[in-house]
């Protein structure tokens, strides 16, 4: 009854209040704020990105307006204008589509989906964008089939490449895995060398990851030390983050045809993932013949999310059918290395996707008829971490780095009598 009557007293319940809200702001901070260079909206500043990678003022999206619309436009001016896009709302007119960038860092966002040039009385100024709401679907849809290719985003070339690791152009190798990794994903990335990772220090496969770049210089100082200490990183030239999934795997095809061409395979995958290579590398040399096509989990029939709330939504403008095409589950997939080219020219062509594995693997491969074969080696999922089930299979999900030193310690388990 006493405590009771206390908790009735404004000072303790306000006390209670504020430690609700310290709990809550706590959580804000563990769970948000310290990952932020994975909410901020892909290349939103030029001299944030070129800091990072000290790279020319020319490292940009640019977009090439054409001729008709340059007719407004001070002959002495440059032709390209800066943008960034917020692809998952593409055809939502309502929602911002279209970021110009000023010399300052804060982008001013603009809220359409057709693009027109501006031109500025005030002599020395740069043209900039101006976005006024399509007048109906067919316009909207051929703005979006320039202005909104993956060309029109991605940045070719690599601001590290260390071509070194692909000898010859991989003509003496089987295999290259190229891992997806997050700037901040040093645990994964030291957890995989230590293990599965060891296979790459043999000659006929080459084992690396892949990252963009970050705005954090804390993060940025530390990758610079792990790159010179491993020499295994790649860094692509867009910014690291959830949306830009899609530009971190055609920087990997691109990589590949530049750099591994000749090599038989290609395994793109995951930091979170479990790789058997040897089963892999048996697996590879079993289909050595095949050609024109992409091995995996097969996903089959999967329908775009319309719900504009979603992850994972899709607009009609991004893909009008009701049904994606057969696509490679996005945690490992096998590309047979004649494709690359194929795949890397079309993808830039293509109505930019974020969902990275349905993009290339499905719409992709589909348009370019690459066969894409389920293959029941590759899991894809999180499983039972039996012995036999780890020797079993090529690929396993949703692994802890912490748990990648007991799936290894499994996987070299040679008392283990696995039908």
């Amino acid at each position: 009854m006493y405590l009771i009557l206390h908790l009735r007293s404004r000072p303790l319940q306000t006390l209670i209040l504020g430690l609700i809200a310290l709990t809550f702001y706590a959580y804000y901070r563990t769970t948000y704020y310290d990952v932020a260079q994975y909410t901020v909206p892909r290349n939103i500043s030029r001299s944030a990105y070129r800091e990072v990678f000290r790279l020319p003022t020319n490292v940009s999206i640019e977009l090439h307006i054409a001729s008709a619309s340059l007719k407004n436009a001070s002959s002495s001016e440059p032709l390209a204008v800066v943008g960034s896009y917020d692809l998952q709302n593409v055809g939502n007119v309502s929602s911002p589509v279209i970021t110009t960038l000023s010399t300052s860092s804060s982008p001013q966002t603009q809220s359409s989906a057709s693009v027109s040039l501006v031109n500025s009385k005030r002599s020395g100024e740069r043209p900039s964008i101006r976005v006024d709401k399509a007048s109906n679907e067919t316009e909207e849809a051929s703005v979006l089939s320039n202005e909104y290719s993956a060309r029109a985003i991605y940045e070719a070339g690599h601001a590290i490449a260390i071509p070194e690791k692909c000898p010859n152009f991989g003509k003496e190798m089987d295999l290259i895995i190229i891992i997806m990794s997050a700037p901040t994903h040093l645990e994964a990335r030291m957890a995989i060398r230590q293990t599965w990772g060891h296979f790459g220090q043999r000659s006929d496969i080459s084992i690396l990851f892949m990252l963009g770049a970050t705005l954090d210089p804390k993060v940025e100082a530390i990758l610079r030390k792990e790159e010179k200490t491993y020499n295994d990183v790649i860094r692509g030239k867009f910014l690291d983050s959830y949306s830009n999934l899609t530009l971190k795997t055609i920087s990997t095809l691109e990589w590949v045809d530049n750099y591994c061409s000749k090599v038989k395979f290609l395994l793109k995958t995951d930091d979170d993932m479990f790789i058997n290579v040897p089963r892999l590398q048996g697996f590879t040399i079993k289909h050595a013949k095949d050609k024109n096509v992409i091995f995996g989990r097969l996903a089959k029939k999967w329908k775009p999310i319309r719900n504009k709330k979603s992850k994972y939504y899709v607009s009609r403008a991004q893909f009008k059918h009701t049904v994606f095409p057969d696509f490679t589950t996005g945690p490992a997939y096998l590309l047979s290395t004649d494709i690359i080219r194929k795949l890397y020219d079309a993808a830039l062509d293509q109505t930019y996707l974020k969902l990275e594995d349905v993009f290339v693997t499905g719409i992709v491969a589909s348009k370019l008829g690459i066969k894409r074969t389920h293959a029941n080696e590759f899991l894809n999922k999180k499983i039972t971490y039996s012995a036999c089930n780890v020797q079993r299979g090529i690929s396993i999900h949703m692994v802890k780095y912490s748990e990648q030193f007991d799936l290894w310690k499994k996987l070299l388990d040679g008392k283990s009598k696995c039908k």
